[in-house]
């Protein structure tokens, strides 16, 4: 009994302080292991995309970096049988040494592509980075961890109208990283990222295009087509030059030099391909699309409000300064545990990938029951030891008149999660013998 009327002195005389309103639907004891620091880490060891970070940071990559080893493949293979085994038969055929050129130009070529590449493929394409809580309708952040728990959907617009230039272009919501996405980006399900000026993802490169590589991935696809040019221009005058020495027809000559022979059928094939994104992709530099608006929207019968006209729209390719990354991807950032456990609830996801997210939803489920019977059976006995020192002569009964005055309160739900986690076993045996 003293017990008890201890509690009631204490829930009325001391109320434990509000909690913070994003805590306000979280248990003690989780709330003292949010409260506390978590490790330092750097902002790609906690990044939510599926990129693939290397060198501690310093560079990124698509989720399927893997084909990138085959894109060198195809291209250093080729570079590497012509300069063995083509550019030596050829090195007489010049006068004043120039015949050494094939063979450096090759060389040079070949260097300067795999650099291309790795500035498109392992550089930030222009992610946008994720909100930590959806804006509202004003356009500032507002939290629905509560939202998220209750089952309840968010009430922004899916969409939202701007003006380009005078004329209105639409811009959506994403539901994944929180933000009304600007003019010109698109979410990009293979990187899981908001990347600004999408073009595409290319497999090939293994990383998104967009507005901060677009320029070396164009550069990359016009220096390969050249260098296939290259290599089968003169694989042919090796042949030629083999036709005319022992006097055979085209196949004697592709026997004696097969792998001329390989080389011009594999660049013949290639350039048709890079050949052909060159000349479609210089199409979108002069008209200034991408190639996910001139698949989706087809500006031809239509006035696209990003056309500056062929020059000026060639000077914002090459010649206009490339944006700085708006990720600081080694910045050390104080990752505690409720940024992690907010995050995870507003986005649906578990707090490690070992735990799935049913799980760990069910869970909380489990807590927040065991919270309200928890509560409902401490106030059940409060109420009743006071109804027996009103009138000893009553029987025991829950006086449904004193509600109000025991109104659920948050505090209340925590002070019973903290009992519940803590010491609401022996509360509830010693009140049993009590009674």
């Amino acid at each position: 009994m003293g017990t008890v009327d201890g509690m009631r002195g204490k829930m009325y005389t001391a109320p434990m302080p509000p909690p913070p309103p994003a805590h306000r639907h979280i248990s003690g004891s989780d709330r003292r292991i949010i409260d506390s620091n978590g490790p330092d880490l750097r902002v790609y060891q906690a990044w939510k995309g599926s990129n693939i970070f290397c060198f501690g940071g310093r560079l990124i990559f698509g989720p399927d970096v893997r084909s990138l080893f085959l894109t060198v493949f195809m291209i250093v293979t080729p570079a590497i049988l012509f300069c063995t085994f083509v550019s030596h038969e050829l090195i007489n055929e010049f006068q004043h040494h120039l015949g050494n050129l094939i063979e450096v130009i090759c060389a040079i070529s070949t260097a300067y592509i795999m650099i291309l590449l790795l500035l498109t493929s392992a550089r930030d394409p222009g992610i946008i980075p994720r909100n930590h809580h959806p804006p509202d309708e004003d356009g500032s952040n507002i939290s629905t961890d509560w939202t998220a728990i209750q089952g309840g959907g968010s009430s922004l617009p899916p969409m939202k109208d701007v003006l380009v230039k005078g004329i209105v272009v639409k811009v959506k919501y994403c539901q994944t990283c929180m933000l009304y996405r600007p003019p010109r980006c698109s979410h990009c399900s293979i990187c899981n990222n908001c990347v600004e000026r999408f073009d595409h993802h290319c497999p090939w490169v293994g990383q998104c295009i967009g507005k901060r590589n677009y320029r070396f991935f164009f550069m990359f696809v016009s220096s390969t087509t050249m260098l296939c040019l290259y290599v089968f221009a003169f694989c042919w005058v090796n042949v030629r030059k083999i036709m005319g020495a022992y006097d055979c027809n085209l196949w004697r000559s592709f026997l004696k030099s097969p792998i001329s022979g390989i080389l011009i059928l594999y660049t013949f094939v290639c350039v048709w391909f890079v050949g052909g994104l060159t000349a479609f992709h210089l199409y979108l530099i002069c008209t200034n699309q991408t190639t996910y608006e001139n698949f989706r929207y087809r500006y031809d019968g239509k006035t696209n409000p990003y056309n500056l006209g062929y020059v000026r729209n060639i000077i914002e390719v090459f010649f206009t300064k490339i944006p700085k990354s708006k990720n600081s991807f080694r910045e050390k950032i104080k990752v505690n545990s409720y940024s992690i456990y907010a995050t995870s609830m507003s986005l649906g996801q578990s707090l490690s990938p070992e735990i799935p997210k049913t799980s760990f939803d069910v869970e909380v489920g489990k807590r927040q029951a065991v919270a309200d019977e928890d509560f409902e059976e401490i106030q059940s006995h409060i109420d009743n030891v006071g109804g027996l020192e009103r009138c000893g002569t009553q029987p025991r009964h829950i006086n449904r008149d004193h509600k109000a005055n025991w109104e659920i309160t948050p505090d209340i739900r925590i002070l019973a999660a903290e009992l519940e986690s803590g010491h609401g076993l022996r509360d509830r045996q010693k009140i049993s013998r009590d009674h």
